[in-house]
């Protein structure tokens, strides 16, 4: 079924409802996420080459991943909507298109602001492709074995996206040149788009009227939001730009609460925070990104400044987390059924917050790779992905099907701000340690002064994201109390659920920059808030006999 041939009012997949080759229909799904996650972050290792190119300023270079966070964060929530009502498999074509082209446009960019513009425009592509690139899983799975497969697949390459755009960065700039980051969605998009209507059905169309004034109020609250935090990590709370940014936020989004209720077919169901256990599962995750994100930011600066790695081989030096990570999501699958989401969410979250602990106490400028960060790193992978698909479980517990898209949209919007303020925060923390280390032992050359004061202040850094885990942990244990027999994968109305959305893109880790040593204070690095790694998709989201909300 072509696109062209969808009727006006409403859409249905052929009659068994499922893709005839599910084989081909995953590769689909799976190689457009991976696209999309890939460019959140292919883009760091190259902004030096691209800065030299363009003519970019120190400041206006973090705008490069900023541009892209900025519009899918944005936009996220109203591209999840919009699937649902013209049918996922349409909007997801289209997203696919306008990444596609945008990714031509950022190639060619002769200057700075036409790959901004570029940048912004791939953002909002994969607004419109990530919402229903996951959502396509249930219209073209069977539940069941069929279904988990494609589920664990498309969970490993959500969770490995990041890393592997960074490393793929690093080849592609050190072999080709920067365009080539961009150009090589090229072929990836067309594919995606020749085979989508051959391979993948389309899903049924609701009958139901966009929420244009949550629309505007969401859309816009959110991307001011994520602008505001952006220049509070670069520029400082006080920022003039930083706080009207928040006070626009804030005057949007409070109108968007007293809309929502308001409105009969709204963006957002407000009656889905009554459920304890998915506020807390937003509450636990928002926690969980913001210090997944720090953490890798400042030791993607550790890696590079002080031990003096390549941006290949910065990028490399993450795998080993991803080979934890991605196999501990499907453990986690398995723990969460037999044990319930609660402890096996508290354990990964502990494991974590060990992990940033031994990093805060073990850390400094003599570190080595091997004998101090390999160690946390693999528990970071390890207590990461066993929250990831748990967390999706409970946050889209208990949900209606028609509200599926909503109540897992606003998993990825705690992913969006959560990467924002946490990444806002230990940046004020990086730069108070490194304030305090200024006076470096007696003796020290200005590189020994320099490495002194980066490596105590990405441990104070660790020392606050440890605490954000923590408290994540005691959050999981306190307010989750989902059962593992209440997530059972039919819903109400006899149809699976929808499986949540991810987040357009993994995090944005923003360039490393040179720890000139300081006078008196140190100067936190500017950074480039991002995306973060979806959360991964649950095996099973509704209990049938659940009401609406808990």
């Amino acid at each position: 079924m072509s696109t062209s041939s969808i009727p006006s009012t409403e859409v249905r997949a052929p009659a068994d409802g499922f893709t005839r080759r599910p084989g081909i229909a995953l590769i689909v799904i799976a190689v457009s996420e991976l696209m999309v996650a890939l460019d959140a972050t292919i883009v760091n290792v190259s902004l030096p080459a691209i800065q030299r190119d363009l003519g970019f300023s120190a400041t206006d270079l973090s705008w490069v991943p900023n541009a892209y966070t900025l519009a899918a964060g944005g936009l996220l929530l109203l591209g999840g909507r919009i699937g649902d009502i013209l049918g996922r498999r349409r909007v997801f074509l289209a997203g696919i298109t306008l990444f596609t082209l945008a990714s031509v446009f950022a190639g060619l960019a002769p200057d700075a602001s036409w790959l901004l513009v570029a940048r912004a425009l791939q953002g909002a592509g994969a607004a419109l492709t990530a919402p229903n690139a996951l959502a396509l899983v249930t219209t073209n799975f069977r539940e069941g074995p069929e279904r988990d497969r494609a589920v664990g697949v498309y969970a490993a390459v959500t969770g490995s996206g990041a890393v592997l755009g960074m490393i793929g960065g690093g080849m592609i700039t050190t072999w080709a040149s920067w365009p080539w980051i961009f150009y090589i969605n090229v072929p990836v998009g067309i594919a995606v788009l020749v085979l989508t209507p051959r391979f993948l059905n389309e899903s049924t169309r609701t009958p139901h009227r966009l929420d244009l004034p949550g629309a505007f109020t969401s859309t816009v609250g959110v991307a001011a939001l994520v602008y505001g935090l952006v220049q509070a990590a670069s520029e400082g709370w006080r920022d003039g730009r930083a706080l009207i940014a928040f006070a626009v936020a804030a005057v949007l989004l409070v109108s968007f609460l007293i809309i929502e209720p308001r409105t009969r077919e709204a963006l957002t169901p407000l009656h889905l925070f009554l459920s304890r256990n998915r506020s807390g599962a937003y509450a636990v995750n928002l926690l969980m990104i913001a210090s997944m994100l720090g953490m890798l930011f400042f030791q993607t600066q550790f890696f590079q400044e002080v031990l003096n790695f390549s941006p290949l081989r910065a990028g490399l030096a993450f795998i080993p987390m991803t080979l934890v990570m991605v196999p501990s999501t499907q453990l986690a699958a398995k723990l969460m059924t037999r044990f319930g989401p609660r402890p096996v969410i508290a354990s990964g979250a502990l494991v974590a917050a060990i992990a940033a602990i031994w990093l805060s106490q073990g850390l400094s400028a003599d570190s080595g790779y091997v004998d101090t960060i390999l160690g946390p790193l693999l528990l970071i992978g390890l207590g990461i992905g066993l929250m990831m698909v748990p967390l999706t479980a409970v946050a889209v517990y208990g949900i209606r099907p028609e509200e599926s898209g909503a109540g897992s949209s606003l998993l990825s919007v705690t992913n969006q701000v959560g990467g924002s303020l946490g990444l806002a925060i230990l940046v004020t923390a990086f730069g108070t340690a490194s304030r305090d280390a200024a006076r470096s032992p007696e003796g020290a050359t200005p590189v020994e002064q320099a490495h002194h004061v980066l490596a105590e202040g990405v441990v104070g850094a660790f020392q606050l994201a440890s605490i954000f885990l923590v408290a994540a942990t005691v959050l999981a244990i306190v307010v989750i109390n989902a059962k593992a027999s209440e997530l059972g994968s039919a819903d109400p109305h006899g149809a699976a659920a929808s499986p949540p959305p991810a987040s357009p893109a993994p995090a944005a880790v923003p360039p490393p920059v040179s720890a000139a040593p300081p006078a008196t204070s140190a100067t936190p690095p500017a950074t480039a808030a991002g995306t973060a790694p979806a959360a991964e998709p649950a095996v099973s989201t509704l209990n049938p006999g659940e009401p609406a909300s808990r």
